[in-house]
C-alpha cells in the first residue's frame, strides 16, 4: 500500500532524525516499497527500513508485512516498546555526525567504480567489514575507490540522500594498506561529489568504533546525535 506522503505527520521531522524515509520520499524513491508509514529499500540495493519515531500496533503489524515471517530489521532510536511476539536480537550504540565543517578536496586521480566492479567491492567489503552493502548498493550514489597493483585495496562512497544531505558511507581500507592516509582522501574526495550537488555530507558510525570517529572528527566532522540500534526479528 502506497500512504500520501503530503499529509503524514512524520514528515515534519528533520531529515537527518528520519533519513530512510527521507531518502525513500526523495532521491531514492525508486527504491522504494511502502507499507503503511513502513518504508523499505528494494533488498538488492539495501536491508534498510524506515519507520516512525515510535511504532504504534498498526505499525508493528506492518512492519511483519515488509519484513515476512522470520525476518529482522534495525531500529533507530529509543524506547521502542516491542510486542512480546518479536525477538529482539542485539542492540548496539551509534552516532550520527554532521559534514557541514567537512574540509573537502576533489581528487580526480581516484578510479570511479561502477556496477562492473562490484565483485571485488564485495571482496573488500568482506575483508574489511565496514557495514552492509547489497549487490546493488552502488546504484545508491557515487563510489570511488583506491586501486595498488590493479587491486582494489579501499572506497568509499554516498549511501543515503535524505533532503539535502548525502550520507559517506562503505569507508573501508584493506589491513595491508591501512595508515596511509587512504580514507581520509577518499571522505574528503566524496564529500566535494557531495558539496558540488548543494548539499551536506554526515555519516553514521558504531559507537565504539573511536578510530574512525576520531579520524572523521579530524577531518571536520562533528557529532550531531547519539542513537541506538534496535536488530528486531518478526514472528515466525
Amino acid at each position: 500500500m502506497t500512504i500520501d506522503t503530503a499529509i503524514e505527520p512524520e514528515i515534519a521531522l528533520h531529515p537527518l532524525d528520519d533519513p530512510v524515509r527521507s531518502s525513500l520520499r526523495g532521491a531514492h524513491r525508486r527504491f522504494a516499497t511502502w507499507t503503511g508509514r513502513i518504508a523499505r529499500y528494494h533488498p538488492e540495493v539495501a536491508k534498510f527500513v524506515g519507520h516512525p519515531p515510535a511504532l504504534d500496533d498498526r505499525d508493528w503489524l506492518d512492519l511483519a508485512t515488509v519484513l515476512g515471517p522470520g525476518g529482522s530489521t534495525g531500529l533507530r532510536g529509543f524506547g521502542h516498546v516491542i510486542p512480546a511476539d518479536w525477538t529482539v536480537l542485539r542492540e548496539f550504540d551509534s552516532v550520527q555526525l554532521d559534514g557541514s565543517a567537512l574540509r573537502t578536496e576533489p581528487d580526480p586521480t581516484l578510479d570511479v567504480l561502477t556496477a562492473a566492479d562490484v565483485p571485488e567491492i564485495l571482496e573488500l567489503i568482506a575483508r574489511t567489514e565496514p557495514g552492509p552493502f547489497a549487490p546493488r548498493t552502488i546504484e545508491m550514489g557515487s563510489y570511488l575507490g583506491i586501486r595498488e597493483r590493479g587491486r582494489l585495496v579501499a572506497m568509499a562512497g554516498e549511501r543515503m540522500h535524505p533532503a539535502g544531505w548525502t550520507e559517506i558511507s562503505a569507508v573501508c581500507t584493506d589491513a595491508e594498506f591501512r595508515g596511509r592516509g587512504y580514507a581520509s582522501r577518499l571522505v574528503r574526495a566524496v564529500g566535494a561529489v557531495v558539496r558540488e550537488r548543494g548539499e551536506v555530507p554526515f555519516l553514521h558510525a558504531v559507537a565504539h568504533n573511536h578510530t574512525a570517529i576520531s579520524l572523521y572528527e579530524t577531518l571536520g566532522f562533528t557529532l550531531r546525535k547519539r542513537s541506538k540500534v534496535t536488530l528486531v526479528q518478526a514472528p515466525g
